[in-house]
Order: C-alpha cells, then sequence, then structure tokens
C-alpha cells in the first residue's frame, strides 16, 4: 500500500508540474500574438504612408525644379542684370550701410546662390535617377553635378563612346575609365520622351549654373566694399565665393575656420591613380595668390593659417569694424610673414668641444695647484728680525 501511494503522489505532482508548464507556455504564446498584431498594425502604417512616398517620385521636372519660375529669382537677376550694365561703383556712396539697397541685393544674391546650389543638387538627383537606366556607373565616376549634366547632355543614348567627343568636359585619365565603363555596361538605351526629360534636365542645371556665376561676378565686383578685410586677404573672388557658399557675410562670420577651409572643396574622382599629388580638404582657399605662392611641401599648413585669418576678417566685415581694410591687411602680413618664417632653413650647428676625461682633468688640476711651500712664500714670522742685505744692522732714512 505504501508503494501505491508513494507512485500515486510522483503521478500526481508530475502532473501538476507538466501543467504548471502549459500555462507558462500559454503565457508565452501571447506575446507573440501582440507581436504579429503588432507587425499588421505597421504594415497598414507602411500601406498607408506609401502614397506619399510615391508622390515623392517625380517624373516631371517642373515639379522638382521650381525656382527659375518664382518671382524672386527672376526679380533679383534682373536687379543683377540692370546693375552690371549700369556698372555703378558702391564706393561713391562712401560705406556701405545695412540700409544701403545694393547692400540687400548683395544680401539676397547671396542667399539666391545657396539657393541655387540646391535647386542644382535636386535637378542633378533627377538627372541621375533618369539616366541610371543608361549608364548607372556614369555617377560612381563624374561626382560634380554640373560635370555630371554636361557629360550627360553629350552622351545621350550613344551606345560607343569613341563616337564621342568628351575632350574639354573630364579629364583625359578620367574620359579613359568611363570610354571603357560604357563598353561593359549593362544599361539599356532610354526611350525618346525620357532622353528629352533628361536633356531638358541639364540644360536648365546649366543653366541654373550660368546664373549663380553671373550672381557671384556682381558681388565679387562689390566685394571690395563689402567686405574689405576678407578681400584683403583671400581676394575679391574667393571672397566672393566664400560668401556665396556659405550663405552670406553674417553666416560666414559665424562659422568655425575648419568649415571655412572645406568650402568649396570637390570629392575628386582618382579612378585608380595615385593620390600622392591630390589635394584633400582644400576648397575655394586653394585659389588664393598667397596658397599658390606657397610650396606644396607647406600648402596644408598655408591652408590652414588662410582659414583662420579669412573667419578673423569676416568677423571683422560682419560688424564693419574696418571699412579701410586696414584689418585684412595687417593680416595678410603677418601670413606672408609667417610663411616666410617656415620656409628658412634651419640653424646651423655650432662646433662643440670635446669632453675632457677626468685623467686629463686631474692631472691640470694637480700642475696648477698650489703647494705648501708656494703658501709659505712671501710671509714674515713674527717677533723676528728679518734679514736684510744691508747686514746686520740696518737703518732707515727719512
Amino acid at each position: 500500500e505504501l508503494i501505491i501511494l508513494s507512485v500515486f503522489h510522483t503521478q500526481a505532482s508530475l502532473a501538476d508540474s507538466f501543467l504548471a508548464d502549459l500555462d507558462e507556455l500559454s503565457d508565452n504564446e501571447a506575446h507573440p500574438d501582440d507581436e504579429d498584431l503588432d507587425a499588421a498594425a505597421m504594415e497598414e502604417d507602411v500601406e498607408g504612408d506609401m502614397p506619399d512616398i510615391e508622390t515623392l517620385n517625380y517624373d516631371d521636372l517642373d515639379s522638382v525644379s521650381k525656382l527659375q519660375k518664382t518671382q524672386r529669382y527672376n526679380d533679383i537677376m534682373q536687379k543683377v542684370d540692370d546693375a552690371l550694365e549700369k556698372g555703378t561703383d558702391i564706393s561713391s556712396h562712401g560705406i556701405v550701410l545695412e540700409d544701403d539697397p545694393e547692400y540687400q541685393l548683395i544680401v539676397d544674391c547671396n542667399a539666391l546662390s545657396v539657393d541655387i546650389e540646391n535647386e542644382i543638387i535636386i535637378i542633378h538627383n533627377f538627372i541621375r535617377d533618369k539616366y541610371r537606366l543608361k549608364f548607372p556607373e556614369l555617377e560612381s565616376l563624374v561626382h560634380h553635378p554640373i560635370d555630371y549634366a554636361r557629360v550627360v547632355k553629350k552622351i545621350g543614348n550613344e551606345v560607343d563612346l569613341t563616337l564621342v567627343d568628351l575632350d574639354g568636359l573630364l579629364p583625359s585619365a578620367i574620359i579613359m575609365v568611363v570610354s571603357v565603363t560604357a563598353s561593359t555596361t549593362s544599361g539599356k538605351p532610354l526611350s525618346e520622351e525620357s532622353l528629352q526629360k533628361t536633356i531638358d534636365a541639364c540644360d536648365r542645371a546649366l543653366a541654373l549654373d550660368l546664373a549663380k556665376k553671373k550672381v557671384l561676378d556682381f558681388v565679387e565686383s562689390r566685394m571690395g566694399y563689402i567686405a574689405p578685410n576678407l578681400s584683403a586677404i583671400a581676394g575679391t573672388a574667393v571672397a566672393a565665393k566664400l560668401m556665396g557658399t556659405a550663405g552670406g557675410l553674417s553666416a560666414l562670420a559665424k562659422m568655425p575656420a575648419c568649415n571655412v577651409q572645406l568650402l568649396g572643396s570637390k570629392k575628386k574622382t582618382l579612378a585608380g591613380f595615385s593620390t600622392a599629388a591630390s589635394q584633400f580638404r582644400v576648397g575655394y582657399l586653394e585659389q588664393t595668390e598667397i596658397f599658390q605662392s606657397t610650396p606644396p611641401s607647406l600648402r596644408t599648413r598655408a591652408c590652414r593659417l588662410l582659414a583662420a585669418k579669412s573667419t578673423l576678417a569676416a568677423r571683422v566685415d560682419s560688424i564693419r569694424g574696418d571699412p579701410t581694410g586696414k584689418t585684412g591687411r595687417n593680416l595678410r602680413e603677418e601670413i606672408r610673414k609667417k610663411i616666410e618664417k617656415w620656409q628658412e632653413p634651419p640653424p646651423a650647428k655650432q662646433p662643440k668641444p670635446l669632453p675632457l676625461s677626468a685623467l686629463f682633468c686631474m692631472f691640470i688640476f694637480d700642475r696648477y695647484a698650489v703647494t705648501d711651500m708656494r703658501k709659505l712664500a712671501n710671509r714674515m714670522q713674527f717677533g723676528v728680525p728679518e734679514e736684510s742685505s744691508l747686514g746686520e744692522y740696518a737703518f732707515i732714512y727719512v
């Protein structure tokens, strides 16, 4: 009976443990159902957001690029054309003030140049998405948007690139790589409609680039009076490009020197060639006269110094601290002196005497040491008459 009771008790405990395990499993299985519901809800959200994503895939160029049709763009470009035709010099008005209409036009031009740059990037993405079907590898070989638009317009639907003259558009090494890659590409020719949209987008990007150059030319002609100190260091052309890329003089003044150094830098396509002769992290400052006249081994240090001093000059100009440009000229002279100091040869080594040995030093010390006999020389004993050459008795005559 005891054995039967123990067996029955064991079976009951096992059954209870099995039931407890089943309860735990049922509790754990409730969470996957919740996760499935959450996943289904997320899928519904994604499906609900899909129409918004699809609306971003524009097929019409006018729905992508709208800057040229805005009233602000047309008004500013008309004012720039009028100012360039008149050729008025802002120096006749003296110091430029914030309420000067021509100064306001320059500020608007700086803001417009930034908008044009952003618009070119948008159009570049449109061209790249369209032309990717024809030549998908081209976007990895030509990075600059304007160069990409020129190459796409030149190639079109041509399959054999040996018939396309790309001289003047790309370096010879890149032309060779593009030609070889085009011969093995997996792309297919575009339809007439898609090709026409792509060519129109290229024309619009090139037109915006010309408008940007015109705006920068106008700003450059006035930079000597808007930012005299910055122009004294970097030159009017580079100063205008720095202001245009940064978004104005105030934005340039708030920018750290490390970012000013990178303004205008491009991602260079080396196509597998050596990087020894390539300049990294250098933008518009490489076009300055100081940078070009600096030896190649010192150009990296010179670029950092130029960026730091240009930032200081921009901050002085932003608060109208020195309209005469004397601060900029002093900073330029300081840069020139530092670069000259870097080029000075190291000082020649001075002749250094050889160290003396310990034995030689002891020999010299013993040779010139004061002996006991030398110490007793010229001494007189107290209370003892001194011997004299006059004899035992010597008289002193007064």
